[in-house]
């Protein structure tokens, strides 16, 4: 701490010299300016390439609402066609890819097992369904006729 003292009194009045601190600080600066680009660090990342699978449309009415029923003895009928739970997926993909929409209506009978369901709603996800919608109500599924 530097001293001064006035010339009016006899006084002596203590006054903090600044100039060492600021001299500190323009250094700190001036090292950190030049340290901080060579923290960052790069990270390579490999990611999988992306296989696309390409799969064929089944004929099917893409206008019909895509249903999927669990039956009480774990069977499943997708649109009024029996089907396994190994090749739900394989051929939920093929039905939607006739489809704009990937909305599935799910219809499980109140005595199914809770379990099974839940792994059947599994593989639908797995085989591309986006929204899986619960039904309140019967829909039909049958091909109706055409007009004429």
């Amino acid at each position: 701490m530097a001293m001064t003292a006035s010339e009016r009194d006899d006084n002596v009045v203590p006054q903090m010299n600044v100039t060492p601190l600021v001299d500190v600080v323009l250094v700190l600066l001036i090292i950190f300016m030049v340290i901080t680009p060579l923290l960052t660090k790069t990270f390579w990342i490999h990611t999988p390439i992306q296989e696309q699978e390409e799969v064929t449309a089944q004929e099917s009415d893409p206008t019909q609402p895509l249903v999927l029923r669990i039956g009480p003895d774990r069977t499943l009928v997708l649109n009024g066609s029996p089907v396994s739970s190994e090749e739900l997926p394989d051929r939920l993909r093929r039905v939607l890819a006739a489809r704009s929409d990937h909305v599935l209506f799910f219809d499980a009978d109140d005595h199914a097992p809770y379990g099974f369901v839940v792994q059947v709603m599994d593989r639908a996800r797995e085989g591309g369904a986006v929204t899986i919608a619960a039904l309140t109500e019967h829909v039909s599924t049958e091909a109706t006729p055409p007009e004429g």
